[in-house]
């Protein structure tokens, strides 16, 4: 009977090791104490041009100046041997940028909290009851998205599937995407629009302003595309007051090709105010009213004050999908917004934009027409104004070398 025991038990302990090693990567945490490690990430900055003509009309500016802005490209090394490449926002710091990655070398990238990748340690219980728990876990270093879209790139690879895997799985194969325009006289909106038609757009994205002849450039894009080809108009907040925007709004009504008016006024920190002046040019409007947000509390305040149809989300790959989910439950499409990026920044959107089920408006992946490169060896593809998601492991893209050496402006 002890000897049936003993038996009985090393085949127990050994079930119970095949399925430790399984379930931890093939046993490797087991053998070294930990899965992957950072060894090493590369900071470069860039500034990569854009074409002229596919931005600003030279009456309103020519080159853009957000395009002389520097960018930060990093590539995380591991002891795997695997690399994960990640991208800033416009105008950060290169210094500030290395000495955020300082902190995350020697990290274990497989035991990370991927809500807040630089976050070392677990929150922390309150002293007293529940309400008292820690529940917050920032706060983000500059840079930021960078580095997250590094370490998912990293965990995609390693695990071998794409990154919308690990942020919930994507809720379908293409994200719809628009044309987009800067500052564009009626003729120039003309044109662009008949590029957006031809290479299969249905819709397309134009910045302005109040004191442009806005009338004449909806009516422009009208003209080649119809009431069928749709316009995202996007003034960041500089058709100044409620009696400009609902003007405007009647003066074009009757094109029916408008889809959004977004941040038509100034939004002022979404003050009570301003959010009760959305709330009535909502009722007034012809059309849906979209405000452009980063923060689930900004979502939240915004329908709380039932001031919008549509939002336009940005912030990092989790955060982002973390508030579409605010506005799906309460019935809010959304799209996903841009600054006219490089291409590993706007793969990132695009595995975020997939996974939101409610994330069906127009998308803005623009770079990879407004700027001469995108730094990536994969670049996008649209069709009948949709652009495929990624299926292959982490982001589904690498960095172009070559091209990072040509536009690198910290040798």
């Amino acid at each position: 009977m002890d000897s049936l025991n003993r038996s009985g038990m090393a085949a127990r302990r050994y079930r119970c090791r095949w399925w430790i090693e399984r379930f931890t990567l093939d046993g490797r945490i087991g053998r070294k104490g930990y899965l992957m490690k950072i060894t090493e990430i590369d900071v470069w900055t860039v500034v990569v041009p854009v074409f002229p003509e596919a931005v600003h009309s030279e009456e309103y500016g020519g080159y853009p100046d957000w395009a002389r802005v520097p960018k930060q490209i990093i590539r995380m090394h591991t002891d795997e041997g695997i690399t994960g490449i990640g991208e800033t926002g416009r105008g950060q710091s290169t210094q500030v940028v290395a000495q955020a990655a300082k902190q995350l070398k020697g990290r274990d990238v497989m035991k990370m909290c991927l809500q807040n990748v630089f976050r070392s340690e677990p929150l922390k219980p309150g002293p007293e009851s529940p309400e008292d728990w820690e529940i917050d876990p920032g706060p983000y270093p500059t840079g930021y998205e960078a580095f997250e879209m590094a370490v998912f790139d990293l965990i995609g690879k390693r695990l071998d599937v794409p990154v919308h895997t690990l942020l919930g799985g994507a809720c379908r194969d293409k994200v719809r995407a628009d044309f987009w325009i800067g500052h564009q006289t009626p003729e120039h909106t003309g044109r662009s629009t008949e590029i957006a038609v031809e290479r299969g757009f249905t819709g397309l994205k134009t910045k302005c302003r109040i004191q442009e002849p806005m009338a004449e450039r909806i009516r422009a894009v009208w003209e080649v595309g119809g009431s069928e080809f749709k316009m995202t108009v996007d003034p960041n907040e500089r058709f100044y007051t409620v009696e400009q925007t609902l003007e405007l709004a009647d003066q074009i009504k009757e094109l029916e090709n408008v889809e959004v008016f977004e941040d038509p006024i100034p939004k002022k920190g979404l003050r009570d105010d301003v959010l009760a002046q959305y709330r009535y040019m909502r009722g007034e409007l012809p059309f849906p009213l979209a405000l452009h947000l980063g923060g689930a509390s900004d979502v939240i305040k915004a329908i709380r004050a039932d001031a919008v149809d549509y939002l336009n989300l940005g912030g990092s790959m989790v955060n982002f999908v973390k508030a579409a989910a605010i506005a799906q439950a309460a019935g809010i499409p959304v799209w996903h917004g841009s600054g006219n990026d490089l291409g590993i920044m706007e793969r990132s959107y695009l595995h975020a934009a997939a996974v939101a089920p409610n994330c069906v408006l127009a998308s803005d992946f623009v770079g990879s027409w407004t700027r001469i490169d995108d730094l990536i060896t994969e670049g996008f593809t649209f069709e009948k104004g949709y652009t495929p998601v990624p299926q292959s492991p982490g982001l589904g893209c690498e960095l172009d070398l070559d091209a990072l050496e040509k536009y690198r402006v910290d040798k």
